[in-house]
């Protein structure tokens, strides 16, 4: 999840142009290097301007700190927002996002995203979205937000909605977490390159030779991967993408370690917010990246006055006891449940809406 209202601290993003590249580096690593709104704007200042810079042919976004890409947010600061009734602050920064979000995805240069550590909420945002992403052996990548009663944001389920076998949906409702070998071999990045060769191929991607053979002159065979295996058995415990009938086929799997892992996940985490999860990936596999970001936006807007997020921050950063007390959504007599106002379009002032830079 990411995070809200900061105060102003876009010297967290540094942009520079060094020969062929434009550069921007994150560079708040005591916070993980979490997105702010000041970050948000600063990142999508840099992208405006390289673009009008002829003498660049691609944009590379790295990290400082070596820890993380980008984990996310201030989730406390998140937290304190919500409970003072400040939505709007916090819907400035989503809108923002998700519209770099879109900017980046539909950027007219290439975008390599070198992740190098933890790459979490905002961060699969910044990352997932780019024309090229390059992981090294210390990435650790996941869309934990159903931990904390939130849900999959940032066009993530985009992404995730296209992977094989469910293994998106697998992702998208438990929050697990996956390393570089499962990113390359599922195609949420094209090479693994040691994170001690991305200063040099930082400096490879300042030169002129073309990009593809840049990365195919650092890159190394990707740790093996473990969630292909299992990929049939993922296919048929999420076949239904209705949360119950997963749980139960979980259940009849527990035999099996992905199974049994998954299944602990989801007994501990925001039942509403799977719901949501499994939805938006039923819904992501036939929409376009900016309707899924639409959706995102309309979700956000009522789970940020809803109850699970409160209370899984509550349990898991404020008093930090591990046992939330979720509140499922109450079932109609026909089955149906409140998920559907999570997703019902907004007042058309406050749809989510792109635009393109100025030129």
């Amino acid at each position: 999840m990411s995070q809200a209202g900061a105060p102003r601290d876009d010297s967290a993003v540094h942009a520079e142009r060094r020969g062929a590249a434009g550069f921007i580096l994150l560079d708040r690593p005591q916070a993980l290097n979490a997105l702010t709104l000041p970050m948000v704007r600063a990142i999508a200042a840099a992208l405006d301007g390289f673009e009008r810079d002829a003498n660049i042919l691609r944009v590379a976004i790295a990290s400082a700190g070596g820890r993380a890409f980008c984990s996310g947010g201030d989730i406390r600061l998140f937290y304190e927002l919500g409970r003072a009734g400040d939505h709007a602050a916090q819907l400035a920064f989503w809108r923002e996002e998700y519209q770099l979000n879109r900017r980046i995805a539909r950027y007219p240069k290439p975008i390599v995203a070198l992740i190098d550590g933890i790459v979490m909420g905002g961060g699969v945002g910044l990352s997932v979205h780019a024309s090229h992403r390059v992981v090294s052996e210390r990435c650790l990548f996941a869309m934990p937000e159903v931990g904390i009663g939130f849900f999959p944001d940032v066009g993530a389920t985009y992404a995730l909605a296209r992977l094989p076998n469910r293994i998106g949906a697998l992702l998208a409702a438990t929050g697990l977490r996956i390393d570089a070998g499962e990113m390359v071999a599922l195609g949420l990045a094209e090479a693994h390159v040691p994170s001690a060769a991305l200063p040099a191929l930082g400096e490879a991607l300042s030169g002129d030779d073309a990009l593809d053979a840049i990365l195919a002159r650092y890159a190394t065979p990707a740790p093996p991967a473990r969630l292909e295996a299992h990929g049939a058995a993922i296919h048929d415990w999420f076949a239904r993408l209705d949360r119950e009938a997963v749980v139960a086929e979980l259940g009849a799997a527990t035999d099996n370690p992905i199974a049994a892992q998954a299944l602990a996940a989801m007994r501990a985490t925001s039942p509403t917010s799977q719901e949501i999860a499994l939805r938006q990936i039923a819904l992501a596999s036939n929409l376009s990246l900016e309707e899924t970001l639409r959706v995102d936006f309309r979700i956000v807007s009522r789970i940020c006055r809803g109850q699970d997020m409160y209370e899984g921050v509550r349990a898991t950063i404020i008093d930090k006891d591990r046992a939330p007390r979720w509140r499922p959504q109450p079932s109609g007599p026909g089955g149906e449940t409140g998920i559907d106002a999570y997703f019902a379009p907004l007042p058309l002032a406050d749809e989510l809406s792109f635009s393109e830079p100025s030129q």
